[in-house]
């Protein structure tokens, strides 16, 4: 019988941080769309201060994607490999850069022509198909128990938080930081 898969316990966090801002990003985009775009379909969703909620959500994505970007493009390098992944990295990169030139005050006046307002509903559009392909490609890949390793809270002996320095210091090919010695009594 095969081993459960594992994943690395500062990759489960990131990328659930991750998983869960972009999940509530989208659902806060398609209430802003909804209320105040809706060109194409609008949906009974309405949510007070959706444009807020939508715009600090985004913050806190770019606030997480400074930690986990620079951990997918080192210790995940080799998972950036799969297409599906990269494509979803790239995805998130832009939503977040078209959403940084955005104005929130423009979809309450009504200008729906600004350029970083079309990139932003496409690269949620990406991000959402992007995100679909990941999870399929994974169910492909390892099946549900490939998914359900990204959910154990189990940790590995040197797979604690306490040991990600030393995991990071390592991948960069920094000596390991050695422990202060305790004078003798």
């Amino acid at each position: 019988m095969a081993s459960a898969p594992y994943q690395p316990s500062l990759l489960r966090l990131l990328h659930g941080l991750m998983a869960a801002l972009v999940g509530l990003a989208w659902l806060t985009g398609l209430a802003v769309y909804s209320q105040f775009d809706g060109r194409w379909g609008r949906l009974p969703l309405r949510l007070p201060e959706a444009i807020d909620l939508h715009g600090s959500l985004g913050v806190a994505l770019i606030l997480v994607s400074a930690l986990f970007v620079p951990y997918a493009l080192s210790l995940g390098r080799a998972r950036l490999r799969q297409a599906a992944n990269a494509v979803a990295l790239l995805a998130l990169l832009l939503c977040l850069g078209s959403g940084l030139l955005m104005d929130e005050d423009w979809p309450r006046r009504g200008e729906f022509g600004h350029l970083p307002y079309h990139l932003h509903l496409l690269a949620w559009l990406l991000l959402s198909g992007a995100v679909l392909w990941h999870l399929l490609a994974l169910l492909r890949r390892g099946g549900p128990a490939l998914l359900a390793s990204m959910l154990q809270l189990r940790l590995r002996p040197g797979d604690t938080p306490r040991h990600w320095p030393t995991q990071l210091r390592r991948f960069f090919g920094f000596p390991p930081a050695t422990e202060p010695r305790r004078p003798s009594d």
